[in-house]
């Protein structure tokens, strides 16, 4: 995720969350003439907190004179298997007030308060063959994922990569180290609108068959602005490539605060008369609880004090995405997943609330 506006909320001092920590700027990198990114030192005590995967996002807390602050989700574009420090990269927005105050106004040195990584725009196993889709500031979070391939994995990579101009091209000469470093595994494809104009489902079509001859089986992770992946995943779908092999990275403004305490939105007078019996299956413990109707399925699990994993609590970031094993849950709100998804049973824990009286949920 890149430049998504997470809330516009006032964080008060006093509402500060213990899942976030103040990290130090070590560098900041200018990538592009719009783009610049943030290399952070992580405490010896927090690293494993921030051990992440490839494609993650961290979430920034952006200093506000109108509001206190706002919140901002930004994509590690490092590899945890060949950066030695975690960085995300910032890219201009036209009246984006977290990425100009990021780009402006955040040196060496510095502070920022930071939520830990979270996300599922990662891959399963590094080991199979990808088709990387990137436009614009969407190559953050695909750059990470190009990276652990390369370096960790053992297939084959192409990434098509889409720009207004070539001086908009992010990472440009990092990427022509690397393509000639793996030039057996790595194949680098520019689509610049100044030239090709932007792409279509018609111009993708021919290109997808003439470049990707054969490549259905290959994993798509795509991400950059709602058209862009809308045509990339309609193109893939055409071709033939299965839906269970089409990652996107959904951007979602949120209006939730992320960084207020967690344990506040639970309530503490929640019926228990008419609950369900609920077991968690997280990280290979198993969690027995009641779960009362009114409760969402995160609420209920930090009132227990399980450590769940969450960021916006708005059913728009998928931090919390979670299957349903046995039982039947009603959402909310459940605009990330798609429709397949859904009916494979992933659910939204921040969203779900129970019907039936029995559940089984699996993270």
């Amino acid at each position: 995720m890149t430049d998504v506006e997470c809330n516009n909320e006032t964080v008060g001092a006093s509402a500060r969350t213990r899942r976030s920590v103040q990290l130090t700027v070590a560098d900041v990198i200018d990538e592009s003439p719009d783009a610049r990114s943030l290399v952070f030192t992580i405490p010896a005590n927090q690293r494993e907190r921030f051990s992440y995967l490839p494609g993650q996002f961290l979430t920034l807390r952006v200093p506000s004179d109108l509001t206190g602050s706002v919140a901002r989700c930004y994509s590690l574009a490092s590899s945890p298997h060949v950066d030695q420090a975690p960085k995300v990269t910032v890219k201009r927005t036209v009246d984006g007030y977290g990425s100009n105050w990021l780009c402006d106004n955040v040196n060496a040195g510095d502070t920022i308060e930071v939520l830990p990584p979270s996300g599922l725009f990662t891959p399963a196993s590094l080991d199979a063959d990808f088709l990387l889709w990137a436009a614009g500031s969407g190559i953050t979070p695909v750059m990470s994922i190009l990276k652990s391939v390369l370096s960790a994995g053992s297939g084959r990579v192409v990434l098509c990569y889409a720009n207004r101009d070539e001086r908009s091209v992010i990472f440009a000469g990092e990427l022509r180290e690397l393509a000639a470093r793996y030039a057996g595994r790595l194949t680098v494809l520019h689509w610049l609108e100044s030239i090709q104009g932007l792409p279509t489902r018609a111009q993708l079509s021919g290109f997808t068959q003439t470049t990707f001859a054969g490549s259905t089986g290959f994993e798509s992770f795509v991400c950059g602005p709602a058209p862009f992946m809308s045509v990339i995943k309609e193109t893939l779908a055409e071709a033939g490539v299965p839906r269970e092999r089409i990652h996107l990275e959904v951007f979602q403004s949120l209006s939730g605060d992320p960084f207020a305490d967690g344990t506040t939105s639970v309530a503490a007078d929640s019926d228990e008369s008419d609950a369900a019996v609920l077991q968690v299956d997280l990280d290979g413990t198993s969690h027995r609880m009641t779960w009362p109707r009114q409760a969402t399925l995160v609420d209920v699990l930090i009132r227990s004090g399980v450590d769940v994993p969450y960021s916006c609590k708005e059913g728009q970031c998928g931090s919390c995405a979670a299957t349903v094993v046995r039982g039947q849950v009603d959402m909310a709100t459940c605009d990330i997943l798609e429709p397949e998804d859904i009916a494979d049973g992933v659910i939204l824990g921040c969203q779900a609330r129970p019907v039936s009286d029995d559940i089984q949920i699996e993270f």
